[in-house]
């Protein structure tokens, strides 16, 4: 069994031990550990999307960045939701590259911020700029649906909160038919934030960290 698949059997087994169904819980591990083993998980990193010109297209339409820490040592993940386009490859390429940046954060990112912390950090948050949203967005929602499944039962409670900010008069039409696809966990999660979301961002990183140009 891999490094990956061993930090994932760890994972799931806290909530073993925290669930009242454990017998269902451990069907959930049993099909994570098969997800990965199924999908070569454990290897996905060494396995670029190529060619070259595709590989940037995808990231080019899927703006996600390493931003930093909060000032309690969480990395912070900055996603340009409204301005990622997701339209430039077929939805595998895309699950392909989230999948991808899950596992960087797993394997580099929290295992860095427990270093440089000191502690064990096995969560990041992320602040997602609506900056642009438009109804069309709403075409993305096989993938969306897709990534959230993934999230769900194999990355379970790795993100500690999600901000949303510059949020335009559309994201909460946007928001009524992605609310119903993710777990409940996941919605009390989620914190709107007013405008660029400067003041309620300071409380919680450093302004170094506020990337929004509006701010």
């Amino acid at each position: 069994m891999g490094v990956a698949e061993q930090e994932a059997v760890k994972q799931l087994k806290l909530l073993v031990d925290a669930a009242d169904e454990p017998l269902k819980i451990t069907f959930q591990i049993v099909d994570c550990l098969n997800w990965r083993l199924e999908n070569g998980i454990d290897n996905i990193l060494t396995k670029p999307i190529i060619p070259t010109d595709l590989y940037k297209s995808v990231r080019d339409s899927q703006l996600v960045g390493f931003s930093g820490y909060t000032r309690q040592g969480l990395p912070v993940i900055a996603i340009g939701v409204g301005l990622s386009t997701f339209d430039k490859q077929s939805v595998n390429y895309y699950v392909q590259s989230h999948i991808q940046m899950n596992e960087y954060r797993d394997r580099v990112l929290l295992p860095a911020a427990a270093k440089k912390c000191g502690k064990y950090v096995g969560t990041c948050v992320k602040v997602l700029d609506m900056t642009g949203l438009r109804l069309s967005a709403l075409n993305n929602i096989k993938l969306l649906t897709v990534i959230s499944s993934i999230d769900d039962l194999n990355y379970p409670e790795k993100t500690d909160t999600y901000y949303i900010v510059n949020a335009p008069y559309i994201f909460s039409a946007c928001w009524k038919v992605v609310k119903p696809l993710l777990q409940e966990r996941t919605r009390r999660k989620v914190q709107v934030l007013q405008g660029c979301g400067r003041d309620e961002l300071l409380k919680v990183m450093y302004h170094g960290l506020i990337i929004s140009s509006s701010c």
